[in-house]
């Protein structure tokens, strides 16, 4: 499964690792996901989503019934 959060979008950032020496070597930097089940009150049952840290405060700050809908909207099948 890819690392990219289904409320904002986020990715993997990439980028290099310098070390002591200044040697360079590529990396990339992870978005915080998590694994969250949402109750969804308009259909009864829970939804599951993989959301970043900054996800799960939109959906505190909008709500998990306009987000639905706004996946839905794209064709995200939930």
């Amino acid at each position: 499964m890819s690392a990219v959060c289904q409320v904002t979008g986020r990715k993997p950032g990439y980028g290099k690792q310098v070390s002591h020496s200044h040697k360079r070597t590529s990396r990339r930097w992870e978005p915080n996901l998590q694994q969250h089940r949402f109750w969804l009150p308009s259909e009864n049952r829970w939804v599951r989503l993989r959301v970043s840290a900054k996800g799960l405060k939109t959906v505190d700050k909008r709500g998990i019934e306009a987000i639905v809908a706004e996946l839905r909207k794209k064709g995200v099948k939930i």
